[in-house]
């Protein structure tokens, strides 16, 4: 599956910090250690629907990330699936008529466009679940032979007591993990299970439904399998950060990882687990089966600056939920034209605390509002005082596109 294209990131002088990122399995911010290739996997779409607010948020977190990697000497080896045949794409197809394959292709579309117009930066595998059926097909049955799996009726399901570890990256009870699991596509009631947590790896062929024709029988792979397999094959165990939403963490996360250390024998699937907080609107979080959707491309066609609406979204820790409100993109737009403002100057002040300040607030843990602040703090000097260093407004644009993807 084609990716977008990418943008060039401008090199700035010197090289930033290591980066230290909030784990979710362990509850705090580590440090990452990423050798000359940095290497992160982060779920994708299900195209369903275009591509709002939520989403953006996510992928500028991890954008982020790979701009504080890339300024810190690393190269990146960055993959997304695309969750292309799955129930809720089903669903909508059934709902409007259209064929499912049409509706998967036209939305991956759209959310391409998006995220090339807000400057993420495209993986570097971008991988559909329909292309991995068949090295999915050989994982599920690498993981029937070990016993970590079992079927029933015509479906397989993973067992979630063969590795030892299962609830390790959530940190859930088990109380809170059934309850999710019933929530986000688990089928926790289904008579027949080993345990009520075992998740779905291949779901047998259903009527009017599409499917492949396999080693492992007709059907089509379940979700959490579909990012183990992929990741595994593109990372190897033990890569860098599993990203996504914190909707995410379970079942999802919990359940990718336990297959991947099954089928490799090692741990852990990932070094850290990294997780965006949620965006919300008049008080709900953000989502298409709500239907209180901001749509990215609906903005872009209203002629907003896509540069406006992902300063909008960084002015906010990636991990904290928060709410999309009237006046968060007038105050972007409003701060965009101050720091253009400052760009356009002749000359302008010192720049050099300015990059250390961006470069130390974003290697911790992201901290965009406080490397917004730094920039703000050099802005207003410059349009008050503009200063005789004329390399400075090249420098400063350099930063902001450099660090925060922002270009002016």
């Amino acid at each position: 599956m084609d990716s977008w294209d990418a943008v060039a990131v401008p090199k700035l002088p010197g090289q930033g910090p290591e980066q230290r990122l909030h784990d979710t399995s362990a509850g705090q911010v580590r440090v990452t250690t990423p050798g000359a290739v940095a290497r992160m996997y982060v779920c994708g779409i299900t195209p369903y629907d275009a591509t709002h607010l939520g989403h953006a948020a996510t992928y500028l977190a991890f954008d982020l990330i790979q701009r504080v990697w890339r300024d810190g000497g690393h190269e990146v080896h960055y993959v997304q699936n695309v969750t292309d045949v799955d129930d809720p794409l089903l669903e909508r197809a059934n709902q409007t008529g259209e064929p499912w394959v049409e509706l998967a292709e036209r939305e991956t579309q759209l959310f391409r466009q998006d995220m090339a117009a807000l400057r993420v930066l495209p993986p570097d595998d971008y991988i559909g679940a329909v292309e991995a059926v068949p090295e999915i097909t050989e994982k599920i049955t690498a993981l029937l032979e070990s016993g970590a799996a079992y079927r029933l009726g015509e479906d397989i399901y993973f067992d979630t007591a063969c590795t030892g570890r299962f609830g390790y990256e959530s940190g859930y009870d088990r109380d809170t993990m059934l309850a999710l699991f019933g929530e986000r596509g688990g089928d926790p009631g289904r008579v027949g299970k080993r345990d009520a947590l075992d998740s779905l790896l291949w779901r047998g062929q259903r009527p009017g439904e599409p499917y492949w024709d396999t080693p492992l029988g007709a059907g089509r792979p379940g979700w959490h399998i579909e990012c183990s397999v992929i990741a595994l094959n593109r990372l190897g165990m033990g890569f860098d950060v599993q990203g996504g939403g914190s909707d995410l963490i379970f079942p999802h996360h919990e359940h990718s990882a336990a297959h991947a250390e099954a089928i490799s024998g090692d741990s852990p699937f990932a070094r850290h687990y990294v997780h965006a907080g949620m965006i919300g609107l008049d008080g709900e979080k953000m989502s298409k089966s709500r239907g209180n959707l901001v749509l990215v491309s609906k903005l872009r066609a209203a002629g907003i600056d896509p540069m406006a609406v992902r300063l909008a979204l960084l002015d906010g820790h990636y991990r904290a939920d928060r709410e999309w409100t009237g006046g968060r993109l007038p105050a972007a737009e409003q701060r965009l034209s101050q720091w253009r403002a400052a760009a356009n100057l002749p000359s302008g002040p010192d720049t050099g605390w300015l990059l250390a300040a961006v470069r130390a607030a974003l290697a911790e843990d992201l901290d965009t509002i406080a490397a917004i602040a730094a920039i703000d703090r050099w802005v207003n000097d410059a349009l008050a005082t503009p200063g005789d260093d004329a390399s400075a407004p090249g420098l400063f644009r350099d930063i902001l596109d450099a660090l925060l993807g922002i270009a002016l």
